[in-house]
């Protein structure tokens, strides 16, 4: 929250994590594919008549993703793609009233009604992405990475390579040469607030600086 700011008003597509909502103003999109292998878990283990609600969610989900595909093949107006939405919108509600005798059941059901507005959000956002994919793929070799501690022996040499290879990351996505920054915040005792970090952020950033070097 520091970096984008808690006024942040685009796009977040993730897994649900609690720490996400605290952006209140901007939109959310719950990862399908989270929700997706959830399901298919579920139902590997569960008894036939438990497996019934999660392959039932999964079916739901598989189907907002070909209505998604169809909408971009041209083979569904914008109007149909209201309507068809409305209606998985129906089928998830009916799906949450009911009652599960099941425990993964009921925590599932439990986990889908607060997701319940943002799972769809890609349908009426057309063009959004409907999972994380994207940004689990951008981390993960340094996930990989930290679990080998990625050359760290200590959790202050895994820190600063967390900082580090974040700089150098959203560089790269920003078509930017990370050496300059690295070199600078390697070199300088005091806090620098880089230009790749948001104008807002970088705002809020410098309030609190300010406010900290306060006697």
């Amino acid at each position: 929250m520091v970096i984008l700011g808690e006024h942040y008003r685009a796009f977040l597509v993730h897994d649900g994590w609690s720490p996400y909502y605290g952006f209140v103003e901007a939109c959310h999109q719950s990862c399908l594919r989270h929700l997706l292998v959830r399901c298919t878990e579920m139902a590997q283990i569960a008894s036939p008549t438990a497996a019934t609600f999660p392959l039932t969610i999964h079916h739901l989900l598989q189907t907002s993703l070909q209505l998604r595909d169809r909408y971009q093949q041209g083979e569904v107006s914008e109007h149909g793609l209201r309507i068809a939405t409305g209606r998985l919108e129906a089928q998830l509600d009916r799906l949450l009233e009911r009652s599960y005798r099941d425990p993964a059941n009921r925590r599932l059901a439990k986990h889908l009604r607060h997701e319940q507005p943002y799972l769809f959000t890609f349908l009426h956002c057309p063009g959004l992405d409907a999972t994380n994919h994207q940004a689990e793929q951008a981390v993960r070799w340094m996930v990989i990475a930290r679990k080998v501690w990625g050359g760290n022996r200590t959790w202050a040499g895994a820190q600063t390579q967390q900082i580090l290879v974040s700089i150098m990351r959203t560089c790269w996505q920003q078509d930017r040469d990370a050496f300059p920054y690295l070199i600078l915040l390697q070199r300088s005792r005091d806090t620098h607030i880089l230009d790749i970090v948001p104008a807002a952020a970088q705002a809020a950033a410098l309030l609190e600086s300010k406010t900290e070097s306060r006697p």
